[in-house]
């Protein structure tokens, strides 16, 4: 699997600069539900760069991806298993998940005009395989040994081994579907010139000041676009900030009309409170999310390379304690790789270690031959609850004076991120938003050969014959054993602590309908689903 930006926000900075898209005009018709054609314009603090789907691997980019662009098939509200989208079936051949067979709508068209054929869904597989950039999605696409075109409707995968997860790593923007006569098939297209067939097209974007990250992109309604999305409002935006106070203040002041899941916990907390008081006219939903943070270690590191030091530290962890204390319960304790709410979901780490027990991790420490107190660093980038979360579990490990730890922050992401694929870092947080809610993507792309993250731990039996196994299983449900197997060996060797995993709380203005339609665990939020009362 390759490198993303981890599913965590990017570092950008305040400041923006217009880039008008080539090509993209105005809408004239009111769509239903929205009062007065007014743009809904929601506000995120997860940054990205470029909204090339072959390159990019992030939640912000993904964000507005999801709702520009086709892919075969699709996550509908709350499920669990991908339906059709582009396509209008597809399925696995004969007995093995080694054949895919794909049979495409008739009359898809881009927002260009251009058709989208079985043509175009070849080139944007072989294309992200090709280009394989480090922070783009083409690890999700490894198991396609080749893809055919059969006229104009027809595509077969053909693959290298069974991978049931297929069908959801193609609905995500993995397998978006680009337009072969616009995107090269060797390098990335700048953002003014990105088309789609999904239910919105661009109209323009923005980047900041430092040229890196997105500002501002606007979206309108493709009138192209044939698929099963009913669209509740005219134009939608996406603001993007750097910092989460910067994303509230925005709120406060009318320029933002909902959040995504980006506000500091303690602020969507008292949100929450004030409007179950009376004391605000914004409005507060909370649903699922898939999105998860650990504690990773570096096992190649001389101290973390003894499993003692990573089992002592997941024995000295309070999970409950750090989602009261610091995330204002807007985060549930994680004790497993799979968090609730996804098949093959456990407590390992629980049932392993239980939550801060000392004479546990003590045991770990001397049946180990660890020298008392371990002098560990903890190093960490970006938090919603800034540097409380590190300070907690800081203070969490040094209970019972088994522990040293120094906390060091690096704010700049994209050095974070060298960081840890260097080996710089002895313990380091991290977050994973997946891809798509099945448990392999909380599993494979984390722990195989030191997965994404570089913890340099790879166990044989997990690599070379659980994951495989899980694969072959059309019936999900049917693979929770194996990675509950998994789970386990994870939690008896501890490569990574598993710490939380978020609930969504998504701020709006009174006015704004339909959020709760599109807070879930697939991870997608539809845009065209939110519209506007006209109170």
């Amino acid at each position: 699997m390759k490198t993303s930006a981890e599913r965590l926000a990017a570092l950008g900075c305040a400041g923006l600069v217009a880039v008008t898209v080539a090509g993209c005009g105005s809408v004239t018709d009111a769509v239903k539900g929205d009062s007065g054609g007014k743009a809904i314009t929601m506000g995120t603090a997860q940054l990205t760069g470029t909204l090339d789907p072959a390159v990019v691997y992030d939640s912000g980019s993904w964000l507005v991806l999801r709702n520009t662009f086709q892919s075969l098939l699709t996550f509908p509200a709350a499920a669990s298993t991908p339906s059709p989208d582009a396509a209008q079936s597809c399925d696995f051949s004969g007995g093995e998940a080694t054949e895919y067979h794909c049979t495409l709508r008739p009359g898809l068209k881009f927002s260009n005009g251009h058709p989208l054929t079985a043509e175009d869904v070849v080139f944007s597989i072989q294309r992200t395989k090709k280009i394989n950039d480090q922070n783009g999605p083409a690890g999700l696409l490894a198991s396609i040994k080749s893809v055919e075109a059969k006229g104009d409707t027809e595509v077969v995968f053909h693959l290298s081994a069974p991978d049931a997860t297929l069908p959801a790593k193609l609905a995500s923007p993995a397998g978006a579907i680009v337009d072969h006569q616009v995107f090269p098939a060797d390098k990335a297209l700048s953002n003014d010139k990105v088309v789609g067939s999904g239910p919105y097209r661009f109209d323009s974007v923005e980047g900041m000041a430092d040229g890196k990250q997105l500002g501002k992109v606007v979206l309108v309604p493709n009138d192209k676009y044939t698929g099963d999305a009913k669209l509740r409002n005219s134009k939608f935006t996406v603001r993007y900030f750097d910092k989460p106070a910067d994303l509230k203040a925005a709120l406060d002041k009318g320029d933002v009309d909902v959040t995504d899941n980006s506000l500091e916990p303690n602020t969507a907390a008292q949100i929450r409170s004030d409007q179950q008081g009376g004391k605000t006219d914004l409005q507060v939903v909370e649903g699922d999310s898939n999105d998860t943070r650990s504690l990773a270690f570096n096992t190649k590191d001389p101290l973390l390379s003894n499993v003692g030091v990573r089992q002592a530290a997941a024995a000295l962890l309070d999970r409950k304690a750090l989602a009261r204390d610091v995330f204002a319960r807007t985060v549930q304790p994680l004790y497993a790789m799979v968090p609730a709410g996804v098949t093959g979901h456990t407590t390992a780490f629980f049932d392993r270690w239980g939550d801060q027990d000392v004479a546990k991790a003590k045991k770990a420490l001397t049946d180990n031959k660890v020298q008392i107190p371990v002098k560990l660093t903890l190093t960490w980038s970006r938090s919603r609850a800034g540097g409380g979360e590190a300070d907690t579990l800081k203070k969490q490990l040094e209970t019972g004076g088994l522990f040293q730890v120094t906390v060091q922050q690096e704010p700049d992401w994209d050095a974070y991120k060298k960081g840890w694929t260097e080996g710089k870092y002895q313990a380091y947080i991290v977050g994973w938003f997946a891809d798509y809610p099945d448990p392999d993507n909380y599993i494979a792309p984390l722990l195989i050969d030191g997965g994404i993250f570089h913890t340099g731990w790879d166990d044989p039996k997990i690599s070379q014959k659980l994951i495989p196994d899980g694969l072959k299983q059309a019936d999900r449900s049917a693979a929770s054993a194996g990675y509950a197997q998994i789970q386990q060996i994870v939690a008896d060797t501890v490569p990574m602590i598993p710490l939380y995993q978020n609930k969504s709380f998504y701020a709006a203005r009174a006015d704004i309908t339909g959020v709760e339609s599109t807070v879930d665990t697939t991870g997608f939020f539809r845009f065209w689903e939110i519209g506007r009362s006209g109170k």
